[in-house]
Formats: C-alpha cells, sequence, structure tokens
C-alpha cells in the first residue's frame, strides 16, 4: 500500500513537472503575443512592433512563418543537419559537414554559455516559429515540429552559401564512407569563391557632398537567389528599429537600415578558410597527430545520422575526428586533411544582431571589431554624413612564407594561425574625399579611385579577387555622380551598359573585318551589332545575339583551361573569345549561335526579352520553369556581363527560354538626414503563398525597375496599413 501511495505520488510529482513545461511555453507565447504587434501595409512587409527585444523577435518569427515557413523550416533542416530525413541518403553528407563543426549537444552547450540577452533573443526566436505551428493546424512541418533555442547556434550569419558549403561533401564522403573510392575529381575540393552567379551584390555609399540633399546616401544591391530573403521591419522600446532583408528563419536584419546607420554586405575575396595536411601517427588503437615534436591526441566524435529510404528511417554512424586546426574533411594522398573556418556562433550572432541597432559610427566599428563577420564585406553610410568600407572582418593572421592558397603543412607550428587581425590592420575606406565608395566584389584597391587602399599596404591574402565588370561599371558612373537623389541613384544602380558585351562584340567585329562573313544572315546580324550601344533593354536584338553567342562558345569546348588543368578566369574567357581566337573561329561560333537562334525561335531577330523571363509557379523552393506558363519579359542582364541590375538565369528541363534565379532580390537605397527615406524592391513579392495577393505583386515592378516607397514612421506604416494584429489573432 505504501509502495502504490509512494508511485501515485511520483506519477504525480511527474506530470505536474510535465504540464508546468507546457504552462511555461505557453504562457511565454501569450505575453509575447500580447506585447507584439504586427502591422501588414500595402506590399505586405510585416513591420512588428514590440515592447522588448524579445518580443521583437518572437513577432518578427511568426511573421516570417506566415509569409514562407517552407524556406524557414527548409533552412534549418540544412543548417543543423537533418537534411537526409526530408531528402534521403544523398544529402547524409551535407547533414555529416554540419555535424563535423558542431553537434547538436556542442550547440546546446554554446547556447547554454551565451549571455542571457542573447538567450532570451533565442528563446524568442523558437516561441515565435512555434506559436505559430501551434495556431495554424493546418501547416505541416516536412521534418521539424518544435524548434529550440539552440537552433541558431548552426545558423548565426545570414550570408546566402554560408562558409561551411565552401567545403566539398564529395570529399567528405570519399574520406568518411570505406565503401567509396579515396579518389575524388581534383576540382573537388575546397570551392573558393568566384565571380559568378548567384554569389555576388553591389554597395554604394555616397557621401553628402554628391547628393542633391547634402546627406549620405547607400544603395543596399545584395544578388542572392530569389526568395532568399523576405523583407521586414522589426521595432522594439529598447532601441531596435531596423528595416531591411532578413534571411528566412533568422532573427536579425541582415542588409538594411535603422534611423541612423546603414550596413549592406558584399562577398569578400579575403581568405578566410584554410587546410591543413596533418601527419597522422597510429599505434595500436590509438590514433595520434603529429605538431612539432609532440604527438597530439586526435579528438574523435561519433556521430550517427539518419536518412529518409525507400522502406523508411534508417541510420548510418561515423567516427569523425578534429585537431586543433578544426575538423578532418577529406584525404590528400596518405596526408588527412583538415579545414579550418571561423566558427563561433555565440560572438557571430551577437553581432549580427546588435550591428542593427547601432547609431553612430564609433558604435559600428566597435562592434565590427568582434570580428565574425566572416564571408562579407560591409559598406556603410550614416545619418552624420559618415560613409565606410570594411573589406573583410574575421581575418586570419599567417605567416607569410606560406601559400595558403594551397594546403599547408599542418604539423609545422609556424603554418597555424596567429589570432585575428585587429579591426585596425584590416582593409578600412573611410570619408574618402571623392566622396564616393563601391564594391561589386571586386578587389577593395578601387573602391575609391585614387583614395583606395593601397596593395603594397597588405598581405595577399587581404584580397584575392580582381576587378570584375561591375566594378569597371561602377566607376565612371560613381566618379561623374553629383546632387543624387534617392531615384538618380537607383537609375545609376541600374545603368544598362554592359561592359562585358561590349568586349566580346567589338573583338567580333574585329574578326568580321579579318576573315569573310559566310552567310548573308551573318551580315545581317553583324551588321545590326555594328550599330549597338551595349545596352540591355527588353527590345534589343543585340543582348539576344550576345548570349547566344557566348552561349555557344561555352559549348564548343574551344576555350582552353589554364595550366594544371585550372579553369581559366571570367575575364581570361572573354579574352581568349574577344581577342586570341582566331577571326575564322569566332565567326565559325558566331554562325552557330545564329542557327541555334534560330532553331529556338524560328528568327535570329529576337528581342531580348522574347529570351529573357521571369516566372514564379507556386511556393517551391526550386521553380520548375515551363515555357507555356505565364511569364514576363525582363530587360535585365547577368552580372556575367557587369550588369550592376543582376538578373542571374537557368533553363527549365527542355525550355528554349531563361528565367531568372538570382541576382537583383531584394534592393534598397536609403538617404539619411534628419529623417531616413528609403526606397525598395524585392523580386516577385513578399508572400510564398501563391493565393497571397503578395505573391506577386511586386513582379511587374520588379521587371520595370519601379521601386516602392518604404514606410520607416510609424504614422507613415499605420497610413499604409492593410492589416494590423497580434499574433495568434490572423491566419494567413
Amino acid at each position: 500500500m505504501n509502495r502504490l501511495f509512494l508511485l501515485l505520488i511520483i506519477i504525480t510529482f511527474v506530470s505536474c513537472k510535465n504540464e508546468t513545461k507546457g504552462t511555461d511555453e505557453e504562457q511565454r507565447w501569450q505575453q509575447h503575443a500580447e506585447d507584439t504587434e504586427i502591422i501588414r501595409d500595402d506590399f505586405g512587409v510585416p513591420h512588428i512592433y514590440g515592447k522588448t527585444d524579445a518580443d521583437a523577435v518572437f513577432g518578427l518569427l511568426y511573421a516570417q512563418c506566415e509569409d514562407d515557413f517552407n524556406r524557414v523550416e527548409r533552412n534549418y533542416i540544412w543548417a543543423i543537419g537533418r537534411l537526409a530525413e526530408v531528402e534521403g541518403e544523398a544529402s547524409i553528407y551535407s547533414d555529416l559537414r554540419a555535424n563535423l563543426y558542431m553537434t547538436k549537444d556542442e550547440a546546446i552547450e554554446n547556447y547554454n554559455n551565451s549571455p542571457k540577452w542573447l538567450q532570451e533573443l533565442c528563446v524568442a526566436f523558437a516561441d515565435g516559429i512555434n506559436y505559430y505551428l501551434n495556431t495554424h493546424p493546418e501547416v505541416q512541418p516536412k521534418l521539424l515540429t518544435h524548434f529550440e533555442p539552440w537552433m541558431p547556434m548552426f545558423f548565426s550569419e545570414g550570408s546566402i552559401g554560408g562558409d561551411i558549403e565552401s567545403i566539398s561533401t564529395g570529399k567528405i564522403k570519399a574520406f568518411y564512407d570505406k565503401t567509396t573510392d579515396n579518389k575524388v575529381a581534383a576540382n573537388d575540393g575546397l570551392i573558393r569563391l568566384k565571380d559568378n552567379e548567384p554569389r555576388g551584390s553591389n554597395g554604394f555609399a555616397i557621401s553628402g557632398d554628391l547628393t542633391k540633399s547634402g546627406d549620405a546616401m547607400l544603395l543596399i544591391n545584395p544578388h542572392t537567389s530569389f526568395f532568399f530573403r523576405g523583407e521586414v521591419h522589426v521595432v522594439s522600446e529598447e532601441g531596435l528599429n531596423a528595416y531591411g532583408a532578413v534571411t528566412w528563419g533568422q532573427f536579425f536584419v541582415y542588409q538594411g537600415f535603422n534611423e541612423k546607420t546603414g550596413w549592406m554586405h558584399t562577398s569578400t575575396g579575403t581568405d578566410i578558410i584554410d587546410e591543413f595536411e596533418e601527419t597522422i601517427v597510429k599505434e595500436g588503437s590509438k590514433t595520434s597527430y603529429k605538431y612539432g615534436d609532440e604527438l597530439r591526441p586526435l579528438d574523435s566524435i561519433a556521430v550517427t545520422l539518419k536518412y529518409k529510404s525507400a522502406t523508411g528511417v534508417e541510420e548510418k554512424s561515423f567516427m569523425t575526428y578534429r585537431t586543433h586546426h578544426g575538423p578532418i574533411t577529406h584525404a590528400n594522398d596518405d596526408k588527412w586533411v583538415t579545414t579550418a573556418l571561423m566558427w563561433s556562433p555565440i560572438k557571430a550572432l551577437e553581432q549580427s544582431f546588435t550591428r542593427t541597432k547601432k547609431s553612430n559610427h564609433k558604435e559600428f566599428y566597435e562592434m565590427m571589431d568582434i570580428r565574425t563577420n566572416s564571408s562579407n564585406n560591409t559598406v556603410y553610410a550614416d545619418a552624420d554624413g559618415t560613409i565606410a568600407y570594411y573589406h573583410g572582418n574575421f581575418i586570419p593572421k599567417r605567416n607569410e612564407k606560406f601559400d595558403y592558397s594551397q594546403p599547408v603543412d599542418g604539423s609545422n607550428p609556424e603554418t597555424d594561425w596567429d589570432g585575428l587581425h585587429p579591426l585596425e590592420e584590416t582593409i578600412l575606406v573611410l570619408n574618402p574625399p571623392n566622396g564616393w565608395i563601391q564594391n561589386c566584389n571586386s578587389t577593395p584597391f578601387t573602391s575609391a579611385a585614387e583614395y583606395s587602399p593601397k596593395r603594397e599596404d597588405y598581405p595577399n591574402y587581404m584580397s584575392s579577387f580582381p576587378e570584375n565588370f561591375r566594378g569597371m561599371h561602377a566607376i565612371p558612373l560613381l566618379t561623374k555622380a553629383k546632387d543624387l537623389t534617392l531615384d538618380s541613384l537607383i537609375e545609376l544602380a541600374y545603368d544598362t551598359y554592359l561592359p562585358g558585351a561590349d568586349l566580346l562584340i567589338s573583338g567580333l567585329l574585329e574578326a568580321a573585318q579579318k576573315a569573310p562573313i559566310k552567310t548573308q544572315e551573318a551580315k545581317e546580324a553583324i551588321a545590326l551589332l555594328k550599330d549597338w550601344d551595349f545596352r540591355v533593354s527588353e527590345s534589343s536584338v543585340g543582348m539576344t545575339l550576345t548570349q547566344f553567342y557566348v552561349n555557344a562558345y561555352f559549348k564548343s569546348g574551344n576555350i582552353p583551361a589554364q595550366p594544371g588543368n585550372k579553369r581559366i578566369t571570367l575575364l581570361g574567357r572573354f579574352d581568349y573569345m574577344s581577342k586570341t581566337a582566331s577571326p575564322e573561329e569566332r565567326l565559325e561560333v558566331f554562325q552557330t549561335a545564329l542557327d541555334n537562334l534560330k532553331a529556338d525561335f524560328g528568327s535570329w531577330q529576337t528581342p531580348w526579352g522574347e529570351f529573357n523571363r521571369y516566372q514564379r509557379n507556386d511556393g517551391e523552393i526550386v521553380q520548375k520553369f515551363d515555357d507555356l506558363k505565364s511569364s514576363l519579359p525582363v530587360g535585365m542582364a547577368s552580372s556575367f556581363w557587369g550588369a550592376l541590375a543582376s538578373f542571374g538565369t537557368k533553363f527549365g528541363d527542355n525550355t528554349k527560354r531563361q528565367y531568372g534565379t538570382s541576382g537583383n532580390s531584394f534592393v534598397a537605397v536609403v538617404e539619411f538626414g534628419e529623417k531616413v527615406k528609403a526606397k525598395s524592391m524585392l523580386a516577385g513579392g513578399q508572400s510564398g503563398h501563391p493565393d497571397s495577393p503578395h505573391f506577386a505583386d511586386q513582379s511587374q515592378r520588379y521587371a520595370d525597375g519601379k521601386f516602392k516607397d518604404v514606410a520607416f514612421y510609424r504614422e507613415d506604416v499605420e497610413k499604409r496599413a492593410e492589416s494590423t494584429y497580434h499574433p495568434g489573432d490572423k491566419k494567413q
């Protein structure tokens, strides 16, 4: 009887404890919902107002889930290493890659070691999503039915394709899957960022000397995959008031502005990832690695991953390894290789969130001194009139006698990173006398004309990107700029000249003067190109000819590789096609292009807009394009050509047309004065739901380059309010 009574007490205690736990979460939901208000404006942009920063984060994640829970969930399925549970065994090495750098237990440990304010934001992040799922039972997650506050530790920066994606899953598979041949293609290694779609962005900071108002201005022009970020405005009574683009599922505005400061990120050419070849020593069951004159134990961590199969869910286990350089990611012959990169999730989240609350450059500089913004440059402007450019942020110190563009000897202590460069040692441009700063993912040494930093003043590893067509395009425009307004800055940022097309077609025209043109249609097409001004538009036939010409060249196999079977650079390929190739070869390839164009569209006189299209059919992450479905003509071109307003494209299965997938997505121009003013553009629309009025309400505006006015101040937001509610009040 006493035992039965004791058992009842234990059951009652456990039940009460579990009920209290559930009640605590539900109580947080209700308090956050009560203290958070969401106003949707006439374009569906959510303006979230919370009493505290945590309230604002709660509302921000709730609103993101309303707009596109599919993408919120997908980003975390990938980030925390559970993609194979949805996509099958083929994705298991993506999941293993995530676990090489941080396991779930380590993410929880990082969360527990975070400062109290950051923990509160992480809890609010999870609460916002979980409350959305609780109030929207019709939404069926693919995998994650409950989000946890440790999850943001895996996803602490907002850039497209985080640093970890530079690591080859093919090589991870070859090393960790004992049934796989360890020989991997030479080019399937560390993927250093290239100047190709979809990576890239443009950032311009303009001083008041060049603006009509006398106030500083900023162009925010990331080139990401379409629908990668939503447009948001998040405000709290604790000083948060940030507007801009948020990567789905993150609780901070990544590219944007507040009333006093604005920040724009571009991909950096700074070397931030290095490979160390480790000398492994095995003695019986003990595995060590050589470091100087000592042997160090190799950390071993068992990882078991689940994956979807035809019969259900199966598991696969791995023993993973780490040295003090980082995890073992692959092997070069008998050398095990570690890949070192920035992995400091607590500080990275601190920097990402606090960046949005700075009110002047002094505060912004102090935030940048956290030095965990690893893969990006930062273009900056503020209400005090300051403009600045930070080339990189997380920059390891290295011994310059070693070439870190190649794997280095991890057993030699001299190759170790020697901490990070202090912020004052990194490349910084501050208020240059020319009045403008630009970065288009190219060299920092042309960022401010003659006032740019000097290459010889910095280690080689601080910059690897060369000048590109976008940089060549931007500099003359900015040099001539004066009396800029928001509208004229947009016009500058959408300038239609294509320097890459100029170079390529000038080479073709030169060939036509040196070798015979064999067909009448080629003569007519070349005559048209002679009169072309190398500007892109919907009606341009010259642009269509140029695109088909370069496509034919790439498919021809004529462009040589660099020594060592390395792919020739973009500028190198253009130099070959326009200067090195024989006139006869250029004309032969051009004839192939004309034949292809006629086969696809019936005539070589096809306007660009007939071929170059925008199409969004549904809310899926990857669109399936279809020539028979409705689409819009777009008069923009890829940044490949030096287009500042980038429109990167792909073909669908069996399509003749190409469709936009990347480039200009969220774009904003901002002017700082007594009151901040801004205009913005979002590809397609705010919502990922085809039945929403905001799924496609910006599509035609996007094609036309027609920006909307940003509602930043509360009184302006209320004038344009389409709906006002607390989380849980309304279902969308």
